[in-house]
């Protein structure tokens, strides 16, 4: 995908996670207001800007009607979550426990990724409904997070592993970075602001063992 204007990325991310408008004028108007702050004045830029928020606006609620995008989803049969990971371009699946503290932090920030990032499936499944595909992937640890891409997988997180710089603790963005890595995410999608709070984020965890059998 071509890369956005920094203007209109940040601008689709905050209708993405504000969902302040679903009037694509009303985006523009906001943006040409961007573009008189910042003094421009080059028609061609201007032009250039609306287009691709057109474009991404459009592809944007495309997504939306698309059955799963936008939504983190808990799947139930794990015949479905194949069938979801071989046939859908970008997923990512959490592998987990309900009553696992850390299995809830980490769905409670890839609820946050699914929201932003509309090109990419994200589903979770119980273990306990999988044990075809757990024997058949060789999860051992949880939570454990596998990226696809074409039905291939692409990365493995396990637990917290990786993410962040503090034991038993990281923010959305860290996980977002992790994935933008594996080309399972197609941008970064949060602003600025959303980054620096999400730096700020602080995790309690109870400690509990990761290894599952």
């Amino acid at each position: 995908m071509p890369a956005l204007d920094p203007h209109v990325a940040t601008l689709l991310d905050k209708h993405v996670t504000t969902h302040d408008s679903d009037d694509e004028d009303a985006l523009i108007a906001e943006l040409e207001a961007e573009d008189n702050d910042d003094n421009t004045t080059l028609a061609h830029l201007r032009s250039e800007r609306i287009n691709q928020l057109h474009a991404e606006y459009t592809r944007t609620k495309t997504l939306k009607e698309q059955p799963g995008h936008g939504k983190y989803m808990e799947i139930k049969d794990e015949k479905e979550v194949l069938s979801i990971t071989t046939s859908t371009k970008l997923c990512v699946v959490h592998f987990m426990k309900p009553d696992f503290n850390r299995c809830r932090i980490m769905d409670e920030k890839l609820a946050v990724l699914a929201e932003r990032h509309l090109d990419t499936r994200f589903v979770s499944v119980n273990v306990d409904n999988a044990p075809f595909l757990v024997v058949k992937l060789g999860i051992q640890i949880l939570p454990c997070v596998l990226a696809f891409i074409d039905g291939v997988g692409v990365d493995r997180v396990l637990g917290f592993e990786g993410l962040g710089s503090r034991t038993d603790t990281f923010t959305v963005r860290e996980l977002e970075v992790r994935l933008l890595g594996t080309g399972v995410l197609v941008r970064g999608s949060m602003a600025e602001g959303e980054e620096r709070r999400s730096k700020r984020e602080v995790e309690d965890v109870v400690d509990e063992g990761d290894d599952w059998d």
